[in-house]
């Protein structure tokens, strides 16, 4: 029996898992040649991510547990790595247990500083104004703010066309088009154990923590001709709590419009809840 249920941590990691990461489509980008094994396609996209500077990514993950209510988290990520590291998190529907967050959570991340918006943080930690402000060195390893920055490293490209590269089973099952885009679809299954192996080393904690539940992840993925993951699909299950969640990419390089709330609608994080 679990000891705990696939949660929205668990979920997007999940969805992390998913994070097809975006490759380079500049005008240099070369079509991944048709004859290459699936895996070689995967491994070469997962190449590519590195030089990916922007993109964007809609994403639904939901969860289920036979004990406890159902989950959804749904929204979208813009995100940079020039000039400087950036991202901005929508999240539209955050619901666990039947219990939601009334306006959403909207989460901003610039360099080593992220601001964050939820209504609950008002009673949670007593904000006064409509964003909170805190800096990643000052928070610590956990906090009430801390589970929302999660979402931002849980949507991350990169990480998930990495652990995706852990398949042993993947196949073309055909051609679709995704978004206006060509692209071919590959299925497979990855055990999350060798799967965040492929990680580096800072990030397999984090990863093995929120896919725990999960054994093996089955996936679904589209690659455009430049080699491009355009929409991957994940599941997972384990004694009767299940994960599934769906991710499209776009935007691949484009220019990204990332920016700080206000100042005047910006607050400091009382003490003594960054830890």
């Amino acid at each position: 029996m679990l000891k705990r249920r696939i949660n929205l941590a668990t979920a997007a990691a999940g969805a992390a898992l998913v994070a097809v990461a975006v490759a380079g489509c500049g005008s240099n980008a070369q079509p991944i040649q048709v004859n290459l094994a699936a895996s070689e396609v995967l491994a070469q996209a997962a190449q590519k991510t590195a030089e990916v500077t922007s993109y964007t990514v809609d994403a639904v993950v939901e969860t289920a547990h036979p004990q406890e209510s159902k989950g959804k988290v749904q929204g979208r990520m813009l995100y940079q790595s020039k000039p400087q590291l950036a991202a901005d998190l929508t999240l539209d529907t955050l619901d666990m247990g039947g219990k939601g967050l009334p306006g959403g959570v909207r989460a901003v991340l610039q360099g080593d500083v992220v601001y964050v918006k939820v209504e609950a943080l008002k009673e949670l930690v007593g904000a006064t104004k409509p964003w909170i402000k805190v800096s990643l060195s000052e928070m610590g390893g956990s906090g009430e703010v801390k589970q929302y920055l999660d979402q931002i490293q849980q949507f991350d490209l990169a990480s998930v066309t990495k652990m995706v590269t852990a398949s042993k089973d993947v196949k073309s099952v055909g051609t679709e088009s995704v978004d206006g885009a060509d692209t071919t679809h590959y299925s497979g299954t990855f055990p999350v154990d060798v799967a965040v192996q492929q990680l580096p080393a800072d990030q397999r904690e984090q990863a093995s923590r929120n896919l725990a539940e999960l054994k093996d992840v089955k996936f679904d993925i589209w690659v455009d001709s430049d080699g491009l993951p355009r929409k991957l699909a994940l599941s997972g299950a384990k004694e009767g709590a299940t994960l599934n969640a769906t991710l499209f990419f776009k935007g691949f390089n484009e220019p990204v419009k990332i920016e700080a709330p206000p100042a005047d609608q910006v607050g400091e994080l009382p003490k003594g809840t960054t830890n």
